[in-house]
């Protein structure tokens, strides 16, 4: 039978469980693992609880749970091994993709670095052009002099002033 509600003409949609996981999310956690795995904290850790299996097994007869050959503690490298590898792989490609992006934003700063220098060189070179044909302060001060000392010689004249100073007047009125 039909449920209520539900119409004859619609295909029933299943409820499946979704289990997503955020690969930065899982990146992150790996690349920690794969930092603590390069460790010598991690190795001495280990190598502790090896020495501590492999005495408890041979020593307490009661409580051996992994006789002579060590099939579990082998099982346990290999676990280990089976999981450490792929996380130092996906650490290594995460740092790979953000040396990458790295060296993008390096080339388009350098890039923009030479143009800049560039651009900065013509405006130099402009500036240079400019103040090249720019009076200088000692041209003006030995011009200013120079019309000074004529401006003194018509004023020790005496005949030039009136006639100066007639010119001075007709181009005061005009």
């Amino acid at each position: 039978m039909s449920e209520p509600g539900r119409k004859l003409d619609t295909p029933s949609t299943r409820r499946t469980i979704s289990f997503n996981l955020d690969s930065d999310v899982v990146g992150m956690y790996s690349e920690r693992v794969a930092r603590f795995l390069g460790t010598g904290r991690y190795l001495a850790i280990q190598t502790v609880i090896v020495i501590v299996w492999i005495a408890l097994n041979l020593v307490a007869v009661t409580i051996r749970w992994d006789p002579y050959p060590f099939i579990l503690l082998n099982l346990a490298f290999s676990t280990q091994a089976a999981y450490a590898a792929p996380l130092i792989l996906l650490a290594q490609n995460r740092q790979e993709n953000r040396d990458r992006v790295a060296l993008e934003e390096d080339r388009l700063r350098a890039a923009q670095t030479k143009a800049d220098t560039e651009f900065l060189a013509r405006e130099l070179a402009a500036v240079r052009i400019a103040v090249g044909d720019t009076v200088t302060r000692d041209y003006l001060r030995k011009e200013l002099d120079d019309l000074l000392d004529e401006l003194v010689e018509r004023l020790a004249t005496p005949g030039d002033d009136e006639s100066a100073e007639g010119s001075s007047r007709r181009d005061r009125t005009r």
